[in-house]
């Protein structure tokens, strides 16, 4: 399942499909979002874009060549269930890249801009945020979002809300 849930998201991030992770490629994750957003917190949210992948870079870079391997990031994966802290840290900065706004929740056009900035295309984001919206209150929390970070990157249920935050996997 944790092959299954990284391929889709190292697939997403790999801007020019080389099966490398790179600097460049989470340049352009960001200049997507931004171009996406229309993006007046441009610099945050390219702050947190660019310190998320410096903290890729450092777990998962075996070889230091600043590159990082698809087995890198599954050796890094495979260990985050005893990294809680991290996991939930790095949720806690996607959630502030996520809410544009900076109202303290995510909505559901937040989302559908992550997932399409993300993946590059126009997904319907509609069931999958209902999916994830536990109490039904038509936004995400912080504490639901670190709760589905945390199912996404550390857990292996594939019911669990949280298994399909990129999408269907």
């Amino acid at each position: 399942m944790q092959k299954r849930k990284s391929s889709i998201v190292f697939t997403a991030m790999d801007a020019n499909d080389d099966g490398l992770l790179e600097r460049a490629d989470f340049e352009a994750l960001t200049d997507r979002w931004v171009a996406i957003r229309g993006d007046s917190g441009e610099p945050r949210l390219r702050e947190l874009m660019m310190g998320w992948w410096d903290a890729l870079l450092s777990a998962s870079d075996q070889d230091r060549d600043d590159k990082v391997t698809f087995d890198e990031l599954l050796g890094v994966v495979d260990n985050l269930g005893t990294m809680l802290d991290l996991v939930v840290a790095t949720a806690e900065s996607m959630f502030e890249a996520v809410d544009e706004d900076g109202d303290g929740r995510i909505s559901a056009e937040e989302y559908s801009w992550m997932i399409r900035a993300w993946t590059g295309v126009e997904t319907p984001t509609d069931e999958a945020f209902a999916r994830l919206d536990l109490d039904g209150d038509g936004w995400l929390s912080k504490n639901e979002f670190a709760r589905h970070w945390v199912e996404f990157w550390a857990g292996d249920d594939p019911d669990a809300p949280g298994t399909h935050v990129f999408g269907t996997v």
